[in-house]
């Protein structure tokens, strides 16, 4: 297994793992598929900020982690989103935990402190994921999306990528 940042010449295998999770579960809060294009657009626009990354076994993508802005005001600057995404084929060969080992460590290197994961609940395997990685819980929003005919709700967790400096330089651009 390779784990290397995306290109957009992944944008179509990494619509084809997300659209599954889009369609028949509550992993996720989007309702419309997106295409091969906005993915790719997708992954552009984080690129220029965060690290994607895929995972690959020869030329097939088999998972997915990326990093986006927590929150939009500057001085969340220094807090992201984490996200990761495997293809059921792979799941459970430690792709999720090689992705974002990776992704983690791009983060801390780009001076990012904090990174939060949103869980739709329940989801015990991403809850384990996230705790082994030692995120922490700090809350849930309850009934804040229905989807698949009921209300869910979204525990949120944190992970301290360091510690927090006093005075705090700007996030570097992704390494690539």
């Amino acid at each position: 297994m390779e784990v290397r940042l995306a290109t957009q010449r992944d944008a179509a295998a990494i619509q084809e793992i997300y659209a599954p999770i889009v369609l028949s579960s509550f992993t996720s809060f989007e309702t419309d598929v997106p295409t091969a294009e906005q993915m790719r657009d997708r992954v552009l626009a984080t690129l220029a900020r965060h690290p994607w990354l895929v995972a690959t076994d020869g030329d097939a993508v088999t998972g997915y982690a990326y990093a986006s802005r927590h929150r939009e005001r500057a001085a969340y600057q220094w807090s992201v989103d984490v996200s990761v995404y495997v293809h059921p084929a792979h799941q459970r060969r430690a792709v999720a935990t090689r992705l974002y080992r990776e992704l983690f460590d791009r983060l801390r290197a780009q001076r990012f402190v904090s990174a939060y994961a949103g869980i739709a609940l329940p989801n015990d395997a991403s809850v384990r994921l996230h705790e082994s990685f030692g995120f922490v819980p700090v809350g849930v929003y309850r009934n804040v999306g229905f989807k698949l005919g009921a209300w869910r709700d979204v525990g949120w967790w944190q992970l301290a990528l360091q510690e927090p400096p006093a005075s705090p330089e700007s996030p570097r651009p992704p390494l690539t």
